[in-house]
């Protein structure tokens, strides 16, 4: 069974950072590409970033370029999003996905950032 757990959210001021993880298993997670997507309270999905299979093509949305880096473990079959100067409207739920066809997602990890 495929399952991904998303993990490492939390409530920091703004400005601080935080380091989400993704653990999955069920499947061969280096043959992957995997993004994040938030949703933020009362809006839709929104797609944060993409890494691809091996870890050497990355992407992200102009509202996070600059501040968030996503990368991979694949000896350990984790995910990981590594926010830095956060702001309040990065508040949301961040999951971890399977965007192909394969349509996996985490259960999602609340982040708030509020003073």
């Amino acid at each position: 069974e495929v399952q991904l757990v998303d993990s490492g959210g939390g409530l920091v001021q703004p400005g601080g950072s935080l380091r989400l993880s993704c653990a999955a298993s069920g499947f061969t997670f280096s043959s992957y590409g995997m993004s994040w997507v938030r949703q933020a309270p009362g809006k839709g999905l929104e797609w944060v970033c993409y890494i691809n299979g091996n870890g050497g093509v990355t992407s992200y949305a102009d509202s996070v370029k600059g501040r968030f880096t996503i990368s991979r473990d694949n000896a350990k079959n984790t995910l990981y999003l590594q926010m830095n100067s956060l702001k309040v409207e990065d508040t949301a739920v961040y999951y971890c996905a399977d965007l192909g066809p394969q349509g996996d997602w985490g259960q999602g990890t609340q982040v708030t950032v509020s003073s």
